[in-house]
């Protein structure tokens, strides 16, 4: 809360002097914008030039450079371009999971900011197509959904939709395709863009192959000549492909002359993947003689690839290890050290005027400052001691005793024997599991989307053999909109409501639900313990701090228990 004394009118006069500070620094700001950096564009323009030649040790390496420069300026659209085309290397390798997490780098960068719309364009379709590619259609259009409404120019759009297109192809839903598809044959934008309309024209003829509509063969054929004569080699391949498909029923010997020219192309090319799914057609297409030729060649090429890609993986791996080892710690801070320098010589620069009227203004505002970090000093001091009081009776009241325990069964018990040694192994196990307890109850919670998979394990983490934990509809939230603060907040929530159970409901049943209603979440707690008296819950079992947690996100707790009838809670806060 913003103290009255903030509203005087020499605290008015200290925003307006701010604002004119700040204005200046933002004049800094857009100039260095505007500067260029010849040797992070020299980086990757080499990075592009290697990629085109498919280089892609050398071009990773390049990108790789480029973002680690981008990073020490402090260029975040060159930083999301290198990540974006690393990123693309790694689908292109066939590595996936390398993609993906690529990608997500960029993600800090672009989210919760209207800049950058090219940049986030190419990080969204990049994961798009990352997630098409491995058959996860939902997170696939998820992120074409999140690039296609960006401030992008109309060809950028158009090849989201079609995109989008080819993820209903791959689920079986033409009729969707073509009503995407149709529409823009007619665009000026398409027609203009030769290889993009064929592309399309290509994608609409199958899909009209797939719904038997009479238009299909005329779209593929206009597709067809249009890559011949632009010599457009990779969409040749799909184009024969997908002749093969139209011709398989109705003309078998013709349509096997278009996979092998689909194969021949590949090879060409050097299409791996392309390579091996022509050779699965034509082992499931061709007489048992020539099937078992192409079987042979398809496991070699198999076994090949596989290498070659664990080895550009590794290769990867070591570029990027080896780049952070060189980019150490010492480079930023001489940077932001020169940043901080420059920063002091201009507002040096200010009139002396200004200067008398800040040093006044800096006299009045030091008491305050100080008093609020004396205050914040105590808070902390009292946060800390509060935290180590609860660790300490948790350490006396749990631990200390096993402990004991454990020391004077050593030293009156015959360790020699396998029995008191496996007496001995479980108390010290019981010891560990209540000091990693303790360890967890007080630890930082993750964030972003590791927050669900340790929420779960902290969860698992009270079932044991004679208490079982169920949790229902944890998935369905969307735990990404949700800001940290709530994240924070149901995780204490439930951690305090199944401390309570486990050390004093006795119960061998608990449930958690999570429910989206409207724009609120809606958490319900069940035990089938003992319960207790509403005046018990309230006063005792540190469930207070539950309420007080709920309560300042402006939700509501209730509580309903009684004695031999168990113990259930709801909690609904908005989203």
């Amino acid at each position: 809360m913003i103290p009255k004394q903030l509203y005087s009118p020499i605290y008015i006069l200290l925003l307006i002097i701010f604002i004119v500070l700040q204005s200046c620094e933002k004049n800094t700001q857009t100039i260095s914008k505007k500067k260029s950096y010849p040797k992070i564009d020299t980086l990757i323009k080499k990075g592009y030039k290697h990629y085109q030649n498919t280089n892609l040790d050398s071009s990773y390496y390049y990108f790789n450079q480029a973002k680690q420069e981008s990073i020490q300026k402090k260029d975040t659209s060159r930083i999301i371009h290198s990540i974006a085309w690393m990123a693309q290397i790694h689908i292109f390798s066939g590595d996936y999971s390398g993609g993906e997490a690529t990608a997500v780098e960029a993600l800090p960068f672009i989210e919760n900011t209207d800049k950058y719309p090219n940049g986030k364009w190419n990080i969204y379709n990049a994961l798009g197509n990352n997630y098409l590619y491995t058959a996860d259609y939902d997170h696939s259009l998820y992120y074409f959904n999140k690039a296609i409404n960006l401030k992008t120019d109309a060809i950028e759009k158009i090849n989201i939709k079609n995109n989008i297109a080819l993820v209903y192809m791959e689920q079986n839903k033409y009729h969707d395709a073509i009503k995407i598809l149709s529409p823009l044959t007619l665009k000026r934008e398409v027609i203009n863009n030769i290889e993009t309309y064929a592309r399309i024209l290509d994608n609409l003829g199958y899909s009209y192959f797939q719904t038997a509509n009479p238009k299909a063969l005329n779209y593929l054929n206009q597709s067809l000549k249009i890559r011949m004569k632009i010599k457009d080699e990779r969409g040749i391949i799909w184009a024969y492909y997908h002749f093969f498909e139209y011709y398989k029923k109705e003309d078998p010997n013709l349509a096997i002359k278009y996979l092998l020219s689909s194969y021949e192309k590949a090879t060409e090319m050097k299409s791996v993947d392309d390579r091996l799914k022509c050779l699965e057609l034509l082992i499931k297409n061709t007489p048992s003689d020539q099937s078992k030729k192409y079987s042979l060649q398809y496991l070699r090429i198999n076994d090949s690839v596989n290498k070659v890609r664990q080895k550009m993986k590794n290769k990867f791996a070591k570029i990027k290890y080896d780049s952070k080892k060189d980019k150490d710690e010492n480079l930023i801070l001489k940077a932001q050290k020169a940043e901080n320098e420059l920063q002091l010589q201009l507002h040096k620069n200010t009139t002396l005027s200004l200067y008398f009227a800040v040093g006044i203004i800096l006299t009045i505002t030091s008491f305050i400052y100080f008093y609020l970090i004396d205050k914040s000093k105590k808070e902390k001091l009292k946060t800390s001691y509060d935290t180590e009081v609860k660790i300490a009776k948790k350490l006396h009241d749990e631990l200390a005793n096993d402990v004991y325990q454990t020391m004077v069964f050593s030293e009156t018990h015959d360790l020699s024997t396998s029995h008191n040694k496996d007496m001995l192994l479980d108390k010290l196990d019981t010891i560990y599991s209540r000091t990693r307890n303790i360890s967890k109850e007080n630890s930082i919670i993750p964030m972003g989307i590791d927050f669900l998979p340790n929420l779960k394990e902290m969860i698992s983490g009270f079932s044991t053999t004679s208490v079982t934990i169920l949790i229902n509809g944890a998935d369905s939230i969307p735990w990404h909109a949700l800001s940290d603060i709530k994240k924070i907040t149901v995780y204490r929530v439930l951690q305090e409501l199944l401390i309570n159970m486990k050390k004093h409901s006795e119960a061998s049943l608990a449930v958690l639900s999570f429910k989206k209603v409207g724009n609120n979440l809606h958490l319900d707690y069940t035990d089938n313990g003992i319960g207790a008296t509403l005046e018990k819950v309230n006063l005792k079992n540190g469930l207070q701090n539950v309420e007080n947690r709920i309560l300042a996100l402006k939700g509501t707790i209730a509580f309903k228990t009684k004695p031999s009838t168990g113990f259930k809670s709801t909690v609904i806060f908005p989203l």
